[in-house]
């Protein structure tokens, strides 16, 4: 009775005060032919999903990504199955163990008073409100060694976007702080960066379309720590569908590469992986390579140098087989390799959302969001630990 109610207390310090708590599942794992699978986040009754949107970054074996976690809901094979009529939050995984076992982290509840009446493990308080972005002071140091910096989009049509940062590998972040529109109807933020130097930094956004629709690819860039930001270029000519969510590596001191998501609807949906490279720093770019032609209803890349030069490309495979693939290329983009399927027991299309690191020991940890018939219907958050060869 004592440990019981020992381990209900401590349960209730870890909800009020926004400590990392265990993910419930963050020691199971399964091996398979070399790929090793691990629960990153997963509740029965909840949603986990989108890394892609929110981030990930590592400091050696040291990793921390971004997710969403709202409430499950059964809308059909086709569609997020989120409840739009509940809270959704954003939380964030650690691992210190390169990507072995995860806690969870709620950066929101920093804000929350200790004692505030109605507060639940996995819910805000229903008075909860995320603050109004506001400008940035600007000075922001980002070769800061424990630096991290998260843009996000809001949930309404309204084109805005904010963005966060921290100096403390995301224990505590600053911010909201708005994005400006660049010249854009609205700007549809995700997060993808470079540093370029103390002050200066390159962020590649979507933006809305010249008919105010979804979306086209671009790159803007500050020399002041995030006080202004400029607009350097538009990535590629307005898509007739949409060319969005793109993700981008430094190859040289001048040279960029960027993948985006792309997608086509005509008598028949058509999405594809693109690449574009910049060999003046962003200022302009040019098609370099189609890395996936196919990704069934579509889904974001995410692009990684690894510490030999290659390049390699995660995303996600909505349609049948559903699973996560990634793809490699030792030219810099221009050809690649032959898909290599991470998992294949998806158990429908709502999955993916990649974003990978590599580890100290070469393996690279790629996180995404996913389903299957042995855990249930619930989206949840997983890992795979691979060696790229």
């Amino acid at each position: 009775m004592k440990d019981s109610l020992r381990c209900r207390v401590l349960l209730l310090m870890v909800a009020v005060l926004g400590a990392a708590a265990p993910s419930l599942c963050s020691e199971e794992s399964k091996r398979t032919s070399g790929f090793q699978h691990v629960k990153v986040y997963h509740e029965k009754g909840r949603f986990g999903g989108w890394p892609a949107n929110h981030g990930i970054w590592s400091w050696g074996d040291e990793i921390l990504v971004g997710f969403s976690a709202g409430y499950h809901k059964d809308r059909g094979p086709t569609y997020h199955n989120i409840d739009h009529d509940k809270p959704e939050e954003h939380l964030l995984a650690r691992s210190l163990d390169g990507g072995q076992t995860w806690s969870i982290e709620n950066p929101a509840r920093q804000r929350v008073l200790i004692g505030t009446a109605g507060l639940r493990h996995g819910t805000l308080p229903t008075e909860f409100t995320e603050p109004e972005p506001v400008d940035c002071p600007g000075g922001i140091d980002f070769t800061h060694p424990h630096f991290a910096m998260t843009c996000r989009m809001t949930r309404t049509n309204t084109g805005e976007s904010r963005f966060y940062y921290s100096y403390d590998r995301g224990r505590t972040w600053k911010g909201p702080f708005k994005l400006p529109l660049l010249g854009q109807q609205g700007i549809a933020a995700r997060t993808d960066y470079l540093v370029n130097g103390k002050q200066d930094c390159l962020l590649f956004l979507t933006a809305s379309k010249s008919n105010n629709r979804e979306g086209r690819p671009l790159c803007g860039r500050t020399t002041d720590g995030g006080k202004t930001w400029k607009l350097v270029s538009l990535i590629g000519p307005e898509p007739k569908g949409y060319s969005i969510m793109p993700s981008t590596v430094r190859l040289s001191a001048t040279d960029l590469l960027t993948t985006v998501r792309c997608l086509e609807q005509g008598k028949q949906l058509k999405s594809w992986i693109e690449a574009w490279g910049s060999v003046d720093d962003g200022a302009t770019w040019k098609h370099v390579s189609k890395p996936v032609p196919d990704t069934g209803a579509g889904n974001p890349p995410h692009l990684l140098r690894l510490k030999d030069g290659r390049l390699c490309l995660t995303y996600g495979f909505r349609t049948k087989p559903f699973g996560i693939l990634s793809r490699l290329s030792c030219d810099g983009g221009k050809t690649w390799s032959e898909p290599i399927e991470l998992r294949n027991d998806c158990g429908g299309q709502d999955l993916g959302y990649c974003r990978s690191v590599q580890r100290s020991d070469g393996k690279v940890v790629t996180v995404y969001y996913m389903w299957d018939e042995e855990t249930g219907p619930e989206r949840y958050i997983g890992a795979t630990i691979w060696e790229p060869k």
